[in-house]
């Protein structure tokens, strides 16, 4: 229960048991809530720390190691699965080691390292597969998703995308079937699986992911972009990135950007899609995400532009409720606050802003201040 959950995590300010901490962020993390769980978590390591109770230290970090992941920090996310590991191994417990360690192989794969990703990744499943550790074997796989995914490697991505969860449906007790939706679609629309992409939008429609998270929601737009025909591909793709917090997940942001690239210059609409593409190489480059880097580069010399260039922007292209709610947004405002203050529904906020942001030549939220810095000095 997700309501349930949203509680439970408001509570943890006022929580004094490391283990109900621990418990609450554990269960946050695939449902993409593990950044309201951060204090309380720094709060258990270091308290757990003075007076020896290493379990939890070893916990706490690797839930801090995961957080600092989803949201891009990718080299705190190594450091604080390192200490955990290290701390782990120390004391001999192997489970927590490799629980650790689940999080370097994941940030390697989706640094796009081939051969040290795989390595990873082939070592945490044979280690988890004979001792009946499900959820560390499907980290593993998912690291092979990553790195067939960044070295269009779409067959292979496709074959261990399925092993997490069957095209067609959210595998149960599979939490990280969750996290690889827009892979397997991706996988099966560049493999010629129409068929199965749609059937896993239709799965993800059902389930409801959407509403799970902003990021879910990021992520489940663009698939649904992807198995959409031309005509409506651009406006799903384009809502995806207007909503809030999507720059929240800068890889995850990143990714569509390259997807919604990939779909525009194929189409041949090639101002837009190097704006997106540019977007795409700028957010890898800022992870060191090196092979998805190189991936979007080739898609934008594809395009007849060899590097990215600077957005011309276009102020006197908006409307005066566009420049509004532009304004708004770039203060921080999320849509649903915009639309209270404009008398306008969220949906009607976010369509606003995926016609703003090509008026501008940007492509997502984070670039409206810049953008609007020459006429919005009352944007701090």
């Amino acid at each position: 229960n997700l309501d349930r959950l949203d509680s439970d995590i408001a509570s943890l300010t006022h929580q004094a048991d490391p283990d109900e901490i621990i418990r609450i962020a554990r269960t946050s993390m695939f449902v993409d809530r593990l950044p309201g769980c951060r204090q309380a978590l720094h709060r258990v390591a270091r308290d757990a720390l003075e007076v020896g109770a290493l379990t939890s230290v070893i916990h706490a970090n690797t839930l801090l190691a995961w957080e600092a992941y989803q949201t891009g920090r990718w080299e705190e996310a190594n450091q604080l699965a390192t200490a955990a590991g290290e701390l782990a191994a120390s004391r001999g417990y192997e489970l927590l080691r490799w629980n650790a360690q689940a999080v370097t192989t994941l940030v390697t794969a989706s640094r796009g390292g081939p051969e040290s990703a795989i390595s990873l990744a082939d070592e945490a499943i044979r280690w988890a597969a004979p001792r009946g550790a499900r959820q560390l074997r499907t980290g593993g796989i998912h690291a092979h998703v990553l790195t067939g995914l960044a070295h269009s490697d779409f067959e292979a991505a496709y074959h261990y995308a399925t092993e997490v969860s069957p095209a067609g449906q959210l595998a149960a007790n599979t939490p990280h079937a969750l996290w690889v939706i827009l892979d397997l679609v991706e996988a099966a629309m560049r493999t010629g699986r129409g068929d199965e992409a749609a059937a896993h939008v239709r799965a993800m429609r059902e389930a409801g992911t959407a509403r799970i998270s902003p990021r879910l929601a990021l992520l489940s737009g663009a698939a649904a972009a992807l198995i959409a025909p031309d005509e409506g591909s651009s406006r799903l793709f384009s809502m995806a990135l207007a909503a809030d917090d999507a720059e929240r997940w800068p890889f995850d942001a990143a990714r569509v950007h390259l997807l919604y690239g990939e779909r525009l210059r194929r189409n041949r609409a090639m101002s837009q899609a190097r704006a997106h593409l540019t977007a795409a190489i700028e957010g890898f480059r800022r992870l060191g995400a090196t092979g998805w880097e190189a991936r979007a580069a080739t898609e934008l010399r594809a395009t007849g532009q060899t590097r990215p260039r600077t957005h011309q922007h276009g102020l006197e292209a908006l409307t005066p409720q566009e420049l509004e709610i532009a304004m708004l947004a770039a203060t921080g405002l999320s849509n649903k606050q915009i639309g209270c203050r404009l008398y306008l529904s969220h949906r009607t906020v976010g369509a606003h802003l995926y016609r703003i942001f090509p008026k501008l030549g940007i492509t997502s939220r984070a670039a409206l201040r810049d953008a609007l810095r020459p006429q919005a000095g009352g944007v701090a």
